[in-house]
């Protein structure tokens, strides 16, 4: 790695640390206004105390619920609790502080994957603001959170990276270890595997060893996991989408999403859950113009697989915008148009991502502080 690839990878990991701890800072004063400890949101709230309570006692805990059924700590992947264990284990620090640097240190290298596959498809300067752009979405607060969304990320940019290279192997290893991270994980094992059919057809057949083991390794991480639950609750195939089904999360191909904004819409919500819908609407315009834009395929199918996700899940509606904050390849568009911007007009571009970190601060710091909405 030369000494200009070093520094753009610098550029653009600054940039990124920049803007999350310019958050922080504006969280940590809204926090403080309300008389909340800004840490303590960071690393304590909704998923992270689930994840924290993995960490400290495994799983096998439920918390009693009629709506639909009991919340089981099964629904939660095992790759964060564990990090986090081995964490606070090996080192002096608490497991929420662990988690909290887990997650920190996770989005970093998660900037940097993003700056690689961005810099590998139209230059560094699209790399470094596509960076910019994933740092300054409105829910980029979570990437400051004990959640699991900055661990993921990093896995996929670094796996999809390595399928774009040509390296099959890492990119099996590391689309293994992102299905171990969270649900929506299979969505980079699915990228893996279409770019490596795709390779099969064009070569007839005739490819490596490495793509093989690569595209066998994908998987592996995600399916573990859910037949692990499927024995523990003794339906092998099923029993891990029983408890997603209990916590209210199942693919109904969007009937219950529809279901939640026809409601919304006669009978009004808070605020969150408009902005929620405002921005998965965006997610899918901006997947069409990756469409038309004639993206790699295994960006195409990753990005897509998560958008399916988002759009025909039920649950949470509220939390479908974190759902979309892996998909990174979808701000790729926007990204090309901020660098042609910036180099025409690039008082416009101030302006315009100045107001992107406007959003971003005060609308991350209302979701963490007052919103009672899960995140």
């Amino acid at each position: 790695m030369g000494p200009s690839l070093v520094r753009a990878y610098g550029v653009a990991v600054g940039l990124f640390l920049g803007a999350r701890l310019a958050g922080a800072a504006v969280l940590a004063l809204v926090a403080h206004g309300a008389g909340r400890h800004p840490l303590t949101l960071l690393a304590r709230s909704w998923d992270s105390v689930w994840y924290l309570g993995i960490a400290a006692h495994g799983y096998g805990h439920d918390l009693p619920s009629h709506e639909p059924g009991p919340h089981s700590d099964l629904a939660f992947f095992p790759l964060y609790p564990a990090l986090v264990r081995a964490v606070a284990g090996l080192s002096p620090l608490g497991a929420a502080t662990a988690g909290l640097l887990i997650s920190w240190t996770a989005a970093a290298a998660a900037a940097a994957g993003i700056h690689a596959v961005g810099s590998r498809l139209h230059g560094r300067a699209t790399g470094i603001a596509l960076v910019l752009l994933w740092a300054l979405l409105p829910h980029s607060v979570v990437l400051s959170m004990a959640y699991t969304e900055p661990v993921l990320t990093a896995f996929a940019a670094w796996s999809l990276y390595a399928v774009l290279a040509g390296n099959w192997l890492w990119a099996g290893i590391l689309s293994a270890l992102a299905g171990l991270a969270r649900p929506n994980g299979f969505a980079v094992a699915a990228g893996v595997l279409a770019a490596a059919g795709a390779e099969v057809w064009r070569r007839r057949g005739k490819v490596s060893h490495r793509l093989w083991t690569g595209a066998a390794l994908a998987p592996l991480g995600w399916t573990a996991y859910v037949l692990w639950v499927g024995r523990r609750k003794s339906d092998l195939l099923g029993g891990y989408f029983e408890v997603q089904r209990l916590w209210g999360s199942k693919f109904d191909f969007g009937r219950g999403s529809l279901e939640y904004v026809r409601a919304m819409l006669l009978h009004g919500s808070r605020f969150v859950v408009p902005m929620a819908l405002a921005l998965v609407a965006v997610g899918a315009l901006l997947y069409a113009v990756l469409l038309l834009d004639r993206a790699p395929l295994p960006l195409l199918v990753y990005s897509g697989v998560l958008l399916l996700i988002a759009l025909g899940g039920s649950g949470f509606f509220e939390s479908k915008p974190r759902f979309l904050l892996p998909a990174f390849p979808l701000l790729l568009p926007l990204a090309r148009g901020l660098v042609r911007t910036a180099r025409t007009r690039p008082w416009h571009t101030t302006v315009l991502v100045a107001a992107l970190a406007g959003l971003s601060y005060l609308y991350g710091a209302y979701l963490v502080v007052y919103a009672e909405a899960p995140l």
